[in-house]
């Protein structure tokens, strides 16, 4: 006889999440480590604005500005560190970017001086992004292709975890002091990079030739081949869209709900929905997605995204802010995997730096953008009209993904090897996950013997 209630009830969420975290290798999970503990200390992004105004009591423009300094430095080092995680290795990218965020945070800290504090900001910002590209490129290689939506969806739930934690525990640090703030982080970050160094070794593909009589190597995939290729910006370009959607929610959101007669309390409520949902349902909704079409996965959230941001336009209660909130979070939690996966599909082996890069950088420009976009359409037209142009957006990638991927049909998917919404090594020149070497050991660079780690 079956069991049923509350013990079938846990035994099925324990086979569930025996199934998620399984088959998935160690390096795998110390990446993951180093994701979490990074994202504890999440304090610049979330607190610079306030810490600017209420602590340092700089004007409302002024911290504006840094805080757009801010996201342009991200903008600048997607390009610079996708470029390092081919040429130099994804371990010393990482490594460079967490020991050089460190510092620099520790260092915004303790700046008085408005042009200091406005330098040290940008210079926050290019190298607390640098490592992503890295991080992203590397999970690529050490997990198989099969696993890899579950293993960015895995990712994406640290992420969120860990910001989760940190804006709670952050913001009671801020009351007693900001400078502590910035030191935690600056501490946080140095731990994931010491996590990097004893724990990741290198995982950057080896060449491999034609034949053995063939000595030639593969030449590099400069920043000019990818640019060319037009189905990859292709996708970069859908990618800044629905971004530009999901950061109005916290750039246009507060402003309307503040403008509506909410308070920043109500705001707090409504956005927590958020970070709630997506820890909650990241892993379960990544099992329901995992082996489906990424196509209709990545217009479904398009459309979800903007249709979502489009209801708030009828929004009059905290329930129905939450409820808005809840249906654009769900697009969030499809898109962010499913369309990793996809930067992968489409990313030569060695090239795979660049590749992520680039996409890194769709998310650093809406970062940018959307603060300006938002406070025109809302001081110009009004919020209505921002919320039905996100309607608009959403539905504009949503056709976007569908004309794109009309090619990548089910016989060709099977023939390149897609399994469960990414591809197979056979597209990228690879046949199994590649093979890491010993962290102690130096391996030199198959693209410039020079640039060794």
């Amino acid at each position: 006889m079956p069991v049923t209630g509350p013990t079938a009830i846990v035994s099925g969420l324990r086979r569930a999440t025996r199934e998620t975290v399984s088959g998935l290798p160690r390096e795998f999970w110390w990446l993951w480590t180093s994701t979490l503990v990074n994202r504890l200390g999440a304090f610049v992004a979330t607190f610079m604005a306030l810490y600017l105004t209420m602590d340092r009591g700089y004007s409302a423009s002024y911290a504006g500005l840094v805080v757009s300094l801010h996201g342009l430095g991200g903008v600048v080092s997607s390009l610079v560190a996708g470029v390092m995680t081919d040429r130099l290795g994804r371990r010393p990218t990482m490594l460079i970017a967490q020991t050089s965020t460190a510092g620099s945070v520790a260092l915004l800290g303790f700046m008085h001086d408005p042009l200091a504090i406005a330098g040290v900001a940008f210079l926050v910002g290019m190298t607390s992004n640098a490592s992503r590209p890295a991080v992203q490129a590397m999970m690529a290689d050490i997990v198989r292709p099969e696993d890899r939506v579950r293993a960015f969806s895995l990712n994406y739930w640290a992420i969120n975890l860990g910001f989760a934690i940190s804006s709670a525990g952050a913001g009671f640090v801020a009351e007693y002091s900001y400078l502590a703030g910035f030191l935690g982080e600056a501490l946080l970050t140095f731990a994931c990079a010491v996590v990097v160094f004893l724990k990741l070794p290198e995982s950057r593909p080896p060449v491999r030739v034609k034949s053995a009589a063939q000595t030639s190597v593969v030449t590099d995939v400069g920043m000019g081949a990818v640019l060319r290729d037009g189905r990859f910006m292709s996708v970069v370009g859908l990618s800044f869209l629905v971004s530009l959607i999901f950061m109005q929610g916290y750039v246009a959101l507060p402003v309307a709900m503040g403008s509506d007669g909410f308070t920043s309390a109500d705001y707090g409520l409504a956005i927590a929905v958020n970070g709630v949902l997506i820890v909650v349902m990241q892993i379960p909704v990544t099992r329901f997605i995992e082996h489906r079409d990424p196509r209709r996965l990545l217009i479904l959230s398009s459309l979800l995204a903007g249709y979502g941001f489009g209801l708030t336009a009828f929004a009059d209660s905290i329930a129905v802010y939450a409820l808005t909130v809840c249906v654009w979070s769900m697009a969030e939690i499809v898109n962010a995997p499913t369309q990793t996966g996809l930067v992968v599909r489409l990313s030569p082996l060695h090239g795979r730096g660049r590749y992520q890069g680039m996409y890194t950088l769709s998310w650093a420009a809406s970062a940018l953008v959307a603060p300006l976009v938002g406070g025109f359409v809302i001081d110009h037209f009004g919020a209505v009209w921002l919320w039905g142009t996100c309607a608009v957006l959403g539905t504009v990638a949503g056709l976007g993904y569908w004309l794109l991927m009309r090619g990548l049909g089910e016989e060709k998917a099977e023939k390149d090897g897609v399994v469960g919404g990414v591809v197979a090594g056979v597209v990228a020149g690879e046949e199994e996950p590649v093979k890491v070497e010993p962290a102690s050991s130096a391996v030199p660079s198959p693209i410039s013997p020079s640039l060794g780690d």
